[in-house]
């Protein structure tokens, strides 16, 4: 079954399996995803993942992280949308939780926290909130 917004569904698929207390989850592969996976593991949100080969698209395989039992993605939620994309400037890159949390946001330079946008002085449109 076709997916209208793949990136929404892998949201979705780590939300409800951290909801359930799952210890990995599998979500069909892309570069994006990937990209995103990348970025929830460099902040400590999962603890690894790995691609499982198939002989279609492959398989992105997220190992959540529980410490003492409690999850470390508490909340995680879509901010750009297909139908309303939401692109914000270098200077008012949004801090989700006052630092706590990380903004997702999607630059020329690639998929790239927050911190590190501000860092690099680009803005781009904000995929997604981690918390």
């Amino acid at each position: 079954m076709p997916v209208t917004d793949p990136i929404a569904d892998f949201l979705t698929r780590i939300r409800n399996a951290v909801k359930a207390r799952k210890k990995f989850v599998d979500i069909p592969s892309s570069k994006t995803k990937i990209s995103l996976a990348e970025i929830l593991k460099n902040n400590k949100f999962i603890r690894d993942y790995n691609i499982v080969e198939d002989n279609k698209q492959n398989v992105l395989r997220v190992h959540l992280q529980y410490i003492n039992g409690v999850p470390s993605i508490t909340g995680i939620k879509r901010i750009s949308t297909p139908g309303l994309h939401l692109y914000i400037g270098k200077d008012d890159l949004p801090k989700v939780l006052n630092g706590l949390g990380i903004a997702i946001v999607s630059t020329s330079k690639g998929l790239l926290t927050d911190r590190q946008a501000r860092k690099e002085e680009v803005g781009g449109e904000v995929i997604c909130h981690v918390w």
